[in-house]
């Protein structure tokens, strides 16, 4: 397959969504903003160095279980499907299930644009046998494929642990959507990060080089950018902690000073130590995650789990019993 002949279908957030998200959420008396936002051209490329960091395990321990278990994962699911990854990032993942899934055509779809149609363009220059289906879209809010897709079975592939950014009930409404998606029949493969140390979560959340406070400090330079903002990035630092009570990493960003931001016309004030909640990463055992996908109507047919019990992948089907 030709670069050309990768199909893109460009449904992004306009600044538009971008604005009254971040309006919205620094309007609260605990202010927030939507991880989604995180992931323009520079945060995709920040996210990826993350993944190669050293204490940075879930990327590589998913990685390696993947690839030692895509055999059993092509015999439990079946081929030929219509393999859908949303928040695709740069494909990496799916790459290793190619050769055995034989999907008759893969559906990347993501929030960043360009970082999108380059690992499009990538797979389909690897793949060549493979039809490309890229879709830029917001899948938090709406799964719908391109008009393009081939029709017939269909898994999606949701890697890297990205369900833990949603709050538990809003993970339930989530997976319930990609059960409508990939319809009756249809298969899911999800990364889940399990429960653990402490120090080996808060560790991989705020790594000795800083490249993930870069990454969460790049958030507001988007903001300045595409919405005019005032932020001073030098007045803000990261924060990563483990909520125990709740289950969760939080990512915060912590202004260092008292002081007022613009956005839009629309001015913030900021207490000294007063933070902006940037992003959850709920941590599971295996059975309250396969509890969670039982009431988006997901029945378990395999989980595999790493020898250190850092991570688990779960195959789960619409419909049927569960598989012991």
């Amino acid at each position: 397959m030709s670069r050309a002949s990768v199909s893109f279908h460009d449904l992004r957030p306009t600044a538009d969504d971008l604005a009254a998200d971040v309006l919205a959420g620094l309007s609260r008396t605990h202010k927030s903003i939507p991880p989604k936002y995180f992931y323009d051209t520079e945060g995709s490329r920040l996210f990826d160095a993350i993944t190669e960091l050293p204490e940075y395990y879930p990327t590589r321990t998913e990685t390696a279980m993947l690839r030692a278990y895509a055999d059993e994962i092509a015999a439990r699911a079946g081929t030929g499907h219509l393999l859908v990854e949303p928040g695709s990032g740069s494909c990496t993942k799916a790459r290793i299930l190619f050769e055995g899934l034989q999907p008759c055509a893969y559906v990347p779809m993501d929030i960043a644009r360009d970082h999108l149609r380059m690992a499009a363009q990538q797979v389909a220059g690897e793949f060549p046998w493979l039809e490309v289906h890229a879709a830029c879209t917001d899948f938090t809010r709406l799964m719908t494929l391109p008009p393009d897709s081939p029709e017939g079975r269909r898994l999606a592939f949701f890697p890297g642990s990205s369900i833990g950014n949603f709050d538990p009930e809003d993970a339930v409404d989530f997976l319930g959507m990609i059960a409508d998606m990939v319809g009756p029949g249809g298969q899911l493969l999800i990364g889940v990060d399990l429960k653990k140390d402490r120090a080996v979560l808060e560790a991989a959340y705020d790594d000795a080089q800083g490249v993930t406070a870069a990454f969460n400090l790049n958030l507001l330079a988007r903001i300045n950018r595409e919405l005019g903002a005032d932020f001073d990035l030098c007045r803000w630092r990261h924060k990563a902690l483990y909520n125990e009570a709740e289950g969760r990493i939080e990512m915060h960003l912590v202004s260092r000073v008292a002081q007022q931001v613009t956005v839009r016309g629309h001015s913030f004030h900021f207490a000294e130590g007063e933070t902006i909640h940037t992003e959850n990463s709920y941590k599971y055992s295996v059975t309250e995650f396969r509890a969670l996908a039982a009431r988006a109507g997901f029945t378990t047919d395999t989980v595999w789990v790493d020898a250190d019990r850092l991570f688990s992948l779960h195959l789960l089907q619409t419909g049927g019993a569960d598989a012991d």
